[in-house]
């Protein structure tokens, strides 16, 4: 198979999505990979590593979507990519289609066969896919919202660790999966006052077991939701439903029972996010103020460390990707459920249910397009 890569053309997104050590991978099991040249530069992988390796550069994206059997990225494709895509040709990468009506359209029109990475699941009713950027966001969600709190940039000036004498600042942390626990463990290593909110019981035992009460977990009901963000310093938005737009947990009305200063951190603003006044920002102009409090909401938090992320996207990726490549999609589907799980548009067929929910499209069922 040819494998495609392009360079990424989202606003600050440098990670890539294959790496030099993938293309060798997919060279050894006897594929063909090319890539748009520069695609790995912002990641620190020059041309000359992929050169190395067996992989052929190509000057224009235009000629990785036009060559490619199968295209292989990081984020949505933008509209200019969209239009380039064809029928038969699979696309791998990250979607986030719920709250995309003009992406999921546009997929359809094409005929492309697209399998998401974050709805890929795994034995254990996981995310393997999305984890590790999971990991990268919730990781950087107290980093970045430390620095939104400093004055210079409309937060209140609390500094989250606090000094002797002066209280740490307090984060609130809504959602204990993956990026919320990873989210309350950096914030409670600088020093805040941390509150996790999950509505699954045996996930709070779990984290209480693991940090040894480091932080405290409190059940997310909405009435400790609203008592918890009015006291807070930081909120960090941490909630998912595979594959759905995220639910609005905090409203606009809280917003007025919040700390002049306050930030809000909206790592589920890939899938819609989970603030009702949460809408997506860049990297080059992250942060924006509602009613005195300030929303940090890039889409692509681990761009900002492309080189970290891309490595441990690519190595959960790898697997995946040569399975399609080596067995074509439909036998890697068939031989195994979880990237069946995975399977969102096949030949003008919606078929996760969960986005169909969202945007009022009819869905069919992943088994029943695999005959298709």
């Amino acid at each position: 198979m040819l494998i495609g890569c392009p360079k990424e053309i989202k606003n600050q997104e440098y990670r890539v999505g294959v790496t030099p050590m993938a293309a060798q991978e997919a060279i050894h099991h006897g594929h063909s990979v090319i890539i748009e040249t520069g695609a790995g530069a912002g990641a620190g992988f020059p041309d000359d590593d992929y050169r190395a390796v067996g992989a052929d550069i190509v000057e224009t994206a235009a000629e990785v979507f036009e060559r490619a059997e199968m295209v292989v990225k990081v984020k949505e494709p933008q509209a200019v990519e969209r239009k380039q895509l064809r029928e038969g040709q699979i696309l791998f990468t990250y979607l986030h289609l719920a709250p995309d009506p003009d992406q999921t359209r546009d997929l359809l029109e094409s005929g492309v066969t697209a399998i998401a990475y974050e709805t890929v699941t795994d034995a254990q009713g996981g995310l393997p896919l999305l984890a590790p950027m999971s990991e990268v966001a919730g990781k950087l969600a107290p980093q970045v919202g430390a620095w939104a709190l400093q004055k210079a940039n409309g937060g209140r000036g609390v500094l989250l660790g606090g000094v002797p004498g002066v209280a740490p600042g307090r984060v609130v942390v809504i959602g204990g999966g993956v990026v919320g626990t990873h989210a309350a463990r950096i914030a409670a290593g600088m020093g805040a006052h941390v509150t996790v909110l999950d509505k699954s019981m045996p996930r709070m035992r779990y984290l209480d077991d693991l940090f040894k009460g480091v932080f405290e977990t409190r059940y997310a009901s909405k009435g400790n939701i609203a008592e918890l963000v009015a006291s807070a310093d930081m909120v960090v938005g941490a909630v998912l439903i595979p594959g759905a737009a995220a639910p609005k947990l905090v409203t606009r009305d809280m917003l007025k029972t919040m700390k002049p200063g306050a930030v809000l951190v909206d790592v589920a603003i890939d899938q819609g996010g989970c603030f009702e006044t949460s809408h997506a920002t860049t990297h080059d102009d992250p942060i924006y103020e509602v009613d005195g409090i300030v929303h940090y909401c890039v889409a692509n938090m681990p761009g900002a460390v492309a080189r970290s992320a891309t490595i441990a996207l690519g190595n959960a990726t790898m697997p995946y990707m040569l399975a399609i490549a080596d067995k074509g999609w439909r036998k890697a589907c068939e031989d195994d459920p979880h990237l069946l799980d995975g399977l969102n548009v096949h030949a003008g067929k919606l078929t996760y249910y969960a986005v169909g929910k969202a945007l009022g499209i009819d869905v069919v069922s992943p088994s029943l397009a695999l005959k298709i």
